[in-house]
């Protein structure tokens, strides 16, 4: 499972490299061998929050459950965008004002 939460956090880092005129003004982290949480900030307001845990570790159903969120401004409109997500064993959850919904059934 370490190897799940090592490779979760390479990919955000992955997805979340700013562009070659942004730099990153803060950048923390801590993993650990159940958990991990992470926070990145770049210059152009660009921001990441996320937090991974594992749950009924030693089970049949073992798995991680992510929470987080990334914020960024539009390049065109200047509009600022939130996205919250959870993924867990429901799949990946986004929720935001700019996203359509879903009608009710």
């Amino acid at each position: 499972m370490k190897a799940v939460i090592i490779f979760a956090c390479l990919l955000a880092v992955a997805f979340a490299r700013p562009a070659a005129d942004t730099q990153i003004v803060k950048s923390d982290s801590d993993v650990g061998p159940e958990s991990y949480t992470y926070s990145l900030e770049t210059s152009d307001g660009t921001k990441k929050d996320e937090a991974g845990q594992l749950k009924d570790i030693g089970s049949d159903h073992e798995g991680i459950v992510v929470q987080g969120s990334y914020t960024w401004k539009d390049e065109k409109t200047g509009e600022v965008f939130t996205v919250t997500y959870t993924a867990d064993e429901n799949g990946f959850q986004p929720h935001g004002a700019h996203l359509p919904v879903a009608p009710v059934a």
